[in-house]
């Protein structure tokens, strides 16, 4: 840096903190309008807090069984390979923890909650859809801001809906669309070390409720799906079995029934009409045997496919609410408030005073020209 400019840098400091301290001074003259500027920030702020609805969130974590290629090698594994039966041991599990929440905000997920019973704080009794439909609350501006959407939607065409409608997840009302979106809001997974499951609610009961609805039927749906085969497997040895019972049954009887009229023959005819029965029989009974066995193998592999599940932290009802936060809504109102006055005294309000002097300066000029 050569010489001359080391002076110019000075006074550029020198004047930048001439100015800092002219702001600082001309703030410091209006501190009381600062003051009051902030009050009423906190006013403000304190009525949009309490015209916000307490919110209340249960939380659950539960820990998904791990998925071992190797299961089933062994043991029960063996065994249903020798009755032909696949296991899935060395497949990965096609449905991922990382997928719970995508199943969590389907819509199918979301509308089977519909008829969750709830019971409120005060001991109402109701159906989620009732509650999401007549006791949940809103800010008194969102009323105001959807009034004109509602204005309008009372002169277009209603929505035709039967006096016996059926829930249709293919074609969804109005309303329906509405409570599915809410609930989506209020319904929410997330995947880190556990499954974490977060309801929110503005009664702390209905919340803690639908989060224990929420995690059975998360598990109930993972339980479905990992052992769809497995039980469709089963519903087939089954049926399978039974006929196999019912044609041994038909063929004892057939045994017995021969054996009983042709007592005291020794033709060479009626032995071997008894052979051949007795060999019907006894085929009968190895396929019922085999059918047994296979019955038996397609419980355990449903068994072994079926996820455990362990709940590290249950919900609970919660006691705080989550929101909304008065204290720091007012502390926040009110920096917006001290904020907006010093920009209001600082460089607003100068501005408006030069524009003002130049149009009385405008206005001036004129009259100095006829004189």
């Amino acid at each position: 840096m050569s010489k001359t400019e080391e002076p110019d840098q000075k006074n550029q400091d020198e004047e930048v903190e001439v100015d800092l301290l002219t702001l600082a001074t001309r703030l410091w003259s209006n501190k009381g309008k600062l003051l009051k500027w902030a009050l009423y920030g906190a006013v403000i702020g304190l009525i949009i807090a309490l015209s916000i609805p307490r919110e209340y969130t249960t939380t659950a974590k539960l820990s998904p069984e791990l998925t071992d290629s190797k299961k089933g090698a062994g043991g029960l594994g063996a065994l249903a390979s020798m009755a032909g039966i696949n296991t899935g041991s060395g497949n990965t599990e096609a449905l991922y923890p990382q997928l719970y929440p995508d199943i969590v905000k389907s819509i199918p997920f979301l509308t089977g909650l519909f008829s969750v019973e709830v019971t409120t704080i005060d001991g109402n009794t109701m159906t989620v859809e009732q509650y999401l439909r007549d006791d949940l609350r809103r800010p008194w501006w969102k009323s105001l801001i959807a009034l004109p959407g509602k204005t309008i939607a009372s002169f277009s065409d209603k929505e035709n809906v039967p006096a016996d409608h059926q829930l249709n997840n293919f074609r969804l009302t109005r309303q329906e669309s509405q409570m599915v979106t809410l609930l989506s809001e209020r319904v929410t997974a997330s995947v880190e070390d556990f499954v974490n499951i977060s309801v929110t609610m503005q009664d702390p009961m209905v919340s803690a409720v639908l989060c224990d609805t929420v995690v059975s039927r998360l598990q109930q749906y993972v339980t479905d799906y990992r052992t769809n085969k497995a039980r469709q497997d089963l519903r087939y040895a089954e049926k399978i079995n039974a006929e196999a019972q019912q044609e041994y049954y038909d063929a004892q009887k057939k045994l017995a029934d021969y054996t009983d009229r042709n007592q005291g023959l020794a033709t060479h005819s009626a032995r071997i009409t008894r052979d051949r029965l007795e060999n019907e029989a006894q085929l009968a009974f190895t396929l019922y045997n085999q059918t047994a066995h296979r019955v038996q193998t397609c419980k355990t592999v449903v068994q072994e496919n079926t996820p455990v599940y362990v709940v590290v932290d249950p919900p609970t009802v919660p006691i705080k609410p989550t929101g909304p936060g008065k204290l720091m809504m007012i502390l926040i109102f009110a920096f917006l408030g001290f904020i907006a006055c010093a920009v209001w005294i600082l460089f607003i309000k100068s501005f408006v005073t030069d524009l003002k002097k130049q149009e009385t300066d405008k206005d001036q000029d004129p009259v100095k020209d006829e004189d």
